[in-house]
């Protein structure tokens, strides 16, 4: 029997869980539409949603449309592109600055030079950002960071967020700990307790949200991090996340017996 099976489901509180998507709920791939999406993710975190009753969220540097895609027909909360796109809970997707699509249009010409030198590097271009990956190319890391740097001498309030090979650049006082803060305040997320699950330097915001909320910031893998907790790899996020649906399902089961 498992630490897990032996909670008494009194003792845990309601729940909301926010993850990561590339590198916590997926591997990570050399780029962005290599990744490798199980058949099985998008029941799994269905039935997640269920037992937390839809305080379920996805806080990731991809547009919702490309998680919509790689978890279809599953429809979730979502904060697309490091919380400059968001899907609330009752299904309203809240509108993107439309300052913010023009600076990031702006940013992606302007490193278009950089692009066409190095076929190697990969810009993934969004609604209101932008990020310049060089997995492919590691060598290329000053030269990236300089070419974004430069692109936003023009561009007022963008900054640049480093990750995991990537660069990225969003606008000011945007992260996906502004994010699930939006979500916190927000049915069915109110008054629930949260965990967020991540794996990047772009995961810190929101660890730290979550634990000023009085909740829990869990850490995929190694590294410098505010989270509280650590989680050894993606399979066992789905352990993780598997785990708390059972501890959910029979807390419900449990109040309905008492």
């Amino acid at each position: 029997m498992s630490q897990i099976d032996n909670i008494d489901p009194n003792a845990i509180p309601h729940l909301a869980i926010f993850t990561d998507f590339d590198g916590t709920l997926v591997e990570l791939a050399e780029t962005p539409d290599e990744i490798d999406v199980p058949v099985s993710l998008a029941h799994q975190l269905e039935r997640a949603a269920r037992e937390f009753d839809s305080a379920f969220a996805v806080l990731t540097g991809r547009e919702i449309a490309d998680i919509d895609k790689f978890l279809s027909p599953l429809l979730l909360p979502i904060a697309g592109a490091h919380g400059t796109q968001r899907r609330r809970a009752d299904g309203f997707v809240e509108t993107v600055d439309p300052a913010s699509i023009l600076g990031a249009e702006e940013i992606a010409h302007a490193v278009q030079p950089l692009l066409i030198a190095h076929p190697s590097l990969l810009m993934e271009t969004k609604e209101g950002a932008v990020a310049l990956h060089y997995r492919q190319a590691p060598e290329l890391e000053t030269a990236v960071r300089i070419a974004m740097e430069e692109a936003l001498h023009s561009v007022t309030d963008f900054e640049l967020v480093p990750g995991k090979m990537v660069l990225e650049a969003r606008p000011r006082g945007v992260s996906k700990g502004e994010a699930l803060r939006a979500f916190m305040r927000e049915e069915p997320f109110v008054g629930r307790t949260p965990i967020f699950i991540g794996d990047d330097t772009t995961d810190e915001d929101a660890f730290i949200a979550a634990q000023e909320l009085g909740g829990v910031g869990i850490k995929l893998g190694e590294g410098d991090t505010a989270a509280r907790m650590r989680i050894a790899n993606v399979a066992s996020v789905h352990a993780l996340i598997q785990g708390l649906g059972d501890i959910a399902a029979r807390d419900r089961e449990y109040a309905l017996t008492h």
